[in-house]
């Protein structure tokens, strides 16, 4: 009987071999600072683990299919949304998690979950809630409410402390407190600068031959050089490192072709020329649930029931809308229906 009961876990095997294997930079699954509810320990999965799984069987991820990345209701399959984009960071950051032996599990979680907090439209939405509710709407940020307070009716996810950090951390201008957050922060960078060129390419806004040669000479000529070569760079001067290190020269070209695509993608006539719109019918909700809270869903009812203030609840219910669903509702308030004798 005592052996069996001295007999380890799977857990606490994979727990063990972090140990043995790990960076004494990355973050340990049993060391956690824990979760805001405690909760029974699992016998198969670490801490980490099931972070990632909540997160990947949870609603809002699901939503993210159907929210812009860069292209606003893109004609084509072949386009990023927010969710293929999440998993281009997830894969990347994976890959240099492993590359400099840091927690695989840790990295993936915060990488799945870092643009949950987006709304509809992209950084559209997120600039229109801003102006609307006087208040600053930082996805990054909302992403940390939507999994503390939001999800499950509520109840929220109940992640550890060390994802729910590097949610609100992912930001350029943020100091993760975890190597793996920091991981996520700069994949999140290697992700959208290569995808969204070639996005820019494939939708004829952007030619290769455009990009700065100082830039491309240094990364590479294609999306897949440019992203094999940052990961390497980051790879290779990061061991043995407490934050992620890439070399001046291959950083200051990934920044700086950042900023090409500041001045030449995302400001793009062609591509922004349907952002008034999408402004307009993100208004016409926020005024209309702010004067008809009675119109809102039960959740959110219940929200204010409370005494959460409407204009955060109002945020809140659009900001978790998909493209699909904001314009459906617009339609459904304030487009006429067709009249028929019943």
């Amino acid at each position: 009987m005592s052996d069996i009961l001295s007999t380890p876990t799977i857990r606490e095997l994979y727990e063990r071999e972090e140990h043995e294997r790990l960076s004494v930079h990355a973050a340990f699954s049993d060391m956690s600072r824990g979760r805001d509810t405690p909760e029974q320990e699992s016998d198969v999965r670490t801490a980490f683990m099931r972070d990632r799984d909540r997160i990947i069987h949870c609603k809002s991820f699901r939503r993210l299919k159907h929210k812009t990345q860069v292209f606003l209701a893109p004609y084509g399959d072949h386009y990023r949304t927010r969710l293929t984009h999440t998993l281009e960071v997830s894969q990347i950051a994976r890959t240099i998690a492993r590359g400099i032996r840091c927690n695989e599990d840790l990295t993936e979680a915060i990488a799945l979950a870092h643009d949950i907090g987006h709304t509809p439209f992209g950084h559209v939405g997120e600039r229109a809630l801003t102006k609307l509710s006087g208040r600053t709407f930082s996805h990054n940020e909302h992403g940390v409410r939507v999994v503390e307070k939001l999800e499950k009716d509520g109840r929220g996810l109940n992640l550890t402390w060390e994802v729910r950090d590097g949610i609100r951390n992912h930001k350029t201008s943020c100091r993760p407190a975890t190597l793996e957050g920091d991981i996520v922060r700069i994949s999140d960078k290697i992700a959208y600068i290569s995808h969204d060129i070639d996005d820019g390419i494939r939708a004829g806004v952007l030619t290769e031959e455009q990009l700065p040669a100082e830039c491309t000479d240094i990364l590479g000529h294609s999306t897949r050089d440019r992203i094999n070569t940052m990961i390497v760079d980051a790879i290779m001067n990061s061991q043995d490192t407490d934050r992620l290190v890439m070399s001046p020269g291959c950083y200051t070209s990934m920044m700086q072709l950042r900023e090409y695509m500041n001045e030449n993608l995302y400001t793009n006539e062609y591509v922004k020329h349907e952002e008034k719109k999408a402004v307009k019918i993100i208004e016409f909700l926020y005024e209309y649930f702010m004067e008809c809270p009675e119109q809102l869903p039960d959740d959110s009812r219940a929200a204010l029931a409370c005494g959460t203030d409407r204009s955060t609840v109002v945020c809140d219910y659009i900001a978790g809308m998909t493209d699909n669903f904001a314009v459906e509702m617009f339609e459904e308030i304030y487009i006429p229906k067709s009249w028929s004798k019943r």
